[in-house]
């Protein structure tokens, strides 16, 4: 009887047991999923984004303020730098997922470790070194600005077709800032996010004007400026808003026909710039191969050294020249 009795409290307890580390495993996962989860990390994203306007009403105070990083000591370091809200706004158009903090050490990193490695294994001098490390530093700086052009170009070529959706809405009856949440629900991203954090910022009671304001500060295209004082003008003095919006899509559109035309013309000049920007390294790779005792003075002889050195420098400033011809504005 009593062995009975004896079996069945371990067993009880041992389910007891059981359900409590079910219950624990459970609460640590509803707790990670409440701050890490999928819908945890895009509200983060949503309010990350409505911070990142230069607003300083009231009602925009009360939204999350974007983090310089996410060490306080650093952030306290980052928010004494005169032009560290700058590079995180620069950050935040590219569509990244970093801080200035991340941003900065990655070009620190890359800096010091090529330079380590161009003087120390590399024997090389100093000079060329600290030029190697300041090439290398500004690669995340330059991958950031690549980021931030591609996101806007896309943003650019979507602006049309959001117009006219836009432009339907209000034919059909629909309000202004219900054609805009129209906008972020339907059309595809980045446009579509952008659209959402303006929806966002009225219902949270930011004025339509301030938050056009912000969007276009967020997003410096000029297209969208356009759309932004033409629906300002539009409020103050009245008018065809449907036929304004009209217009102006497609004048986007033709001025994205006559981007893309000048694109292909230019398009010989641009590989003529490749060609000419690529040919002195692939013949030098080739040349080395080929007879490595020809090429060999160019690193060991200091007058190879100086050689190299200007002409390095003469080709930079030609691959500037090249740049500034190829590149037409429209």
């Amino acid at each position: 009887m009593l062995e009975a009795i004896g079996s069945q409290s371990f067993l009880i307890i041992s389910v007891m047991v059981f359900l409590a580390v079910m219950l624990l495993l459970q609460g640590f996962y509803l707790f990670w999923k409440s701050y890490k989860g999928a819908a945890a990390k895009k509200i983060g994203e949503r309010l990350q984004a409505l911070s990142a306007s230069r607003d300083r009403s009231k009602q925009a105070q009360l939204l999350k303020q974007r983090m310089l990083s996410e060490v306080p000591k650093i952030e306290r370091l980052l928010l004494r730098l005169p032009r560290a809200h700058s590079l995180d706004r620069l950050v935040f158009q590219s569509g990244l997922k970093w801080t200035v903090s991340r941003l900065l050490l990655s070009c620190a990193a890359l800096g010091f470790t090529s330079y380590g490695v161009i003087t120390v294994f590399a024997h090389q001098s100093l000079f060329i070194g600290a030029l190697v490390g300041a090439a290398m530093a500004a690669m995340p700086m330059f991958y950031v600005l690549y980021k931030r052009n591609r996101r806007l170009n896309t943003i650019q070529y979507q602006l049309p077709d959001t117009l006219d959706l836009i432009t339907r809405a209000l034919r059909s009856g629909h309000a202004f800032s219900s054609g805009l949440q129209m906008v972020g629900e339907e059309m595809p991203d980045p446009i579509g996010n952008e659209f959402r954090i303006v929806s966002d910022e009225v219902n949270y009671g930011v004025s339509l004007q301030q938050a056009l304001m912000n969007l276009s500060e967020r997003l410096p295209i000029t297209d969208l400026r356009y759309f932004v004082v033409a629906v300002l003008i539009q409020r103050d003095s009245g008018g065809n808003l449907t036929e304004v919006l009209g217009n102006l899509s497609r004048l986007i559109r033709e001025r994205l026909k006559l981007f893309s035309k000048i694109k292909v013309l230019s398009s010989e000049g641009r590989l003529s710039a490749w060609i000419l920007g690529l040919m002195p390294f692939a013949l030098a790779a080739v040349m080395n191969l080929v007879n490595s005792g020809f090429m060999s003075p160019l690193w060991t002889d200091p007058i190879g050294i100086a050689i190299i050195k200007y002409m390095l420098i003469l080709m930079a400033f030609g691959v500037l020249i090249l740049r500034k011809i190829i590149k037409i504005r429209v």
